[in-house]
């Protein structure tokens, strides 16, 4: 079976040493929309990338692809919404049920987050490694 890939098309905004800066533009579910310069809320935000890629053959300012297998894309999620969820939401429980007032509760509930996300700084690195992006021309 053929492995899915999650891709974003972008402009190569730099070369820094083995290390090719690629601008991609997000836009808001609602840009796509017909009503859009009526109400106002269309959202337009630049992200940059660093991709660990030989730069040779890359030049600022060219229209690249940002490719990631979808199963990483998948394994990013979990790690970056869904684990935090339910951590929050265990401490919720285990807190709730040992009597805590509802502000102590959610107050140690939110607080599962600060050694979380230590960790995930601790190991970026690790990560870095795991979640890499490639480049393709366009």
């Amino acid at each position: 079976m053929a492995e899915h890939r999650i891709s974003h098309d972008g402009i190569v905004d730099s070369l820094e040493g083995n290390d090719v800066v690629v601008r991609i533009t997000s836009y808001a579910a609602c840009s796509e929309c017909h009503a859009r310069g009526a109400c106002n809320v269309t959202e337009v935000k630049e992200k940059y990338l660093r991709v660990k890629a030989s730069h040779s053959g890359f030049r600022t300012g060219e229209k690249v692809r940002v490719v990631l297998s979808q199963s990483l894309g998948f394994r990013a999620l979990f790690l970056g919404y869904v684990l935090p969820f339910l951590l929050v939401l265990t401490a919720l429980l285990i807190t709730t049920a040992a009597g805590c007032s509802e502000l102590v509760a959610g107050l140690l509930s939110l607080s599962v987050l600060v050694p979380y996300y230590i960790l995930l700084k601790i190991f970026r690195g690790r990560l870095d490694r795991r979640f890499s992006f490639s480049l393709q021309k366009t």
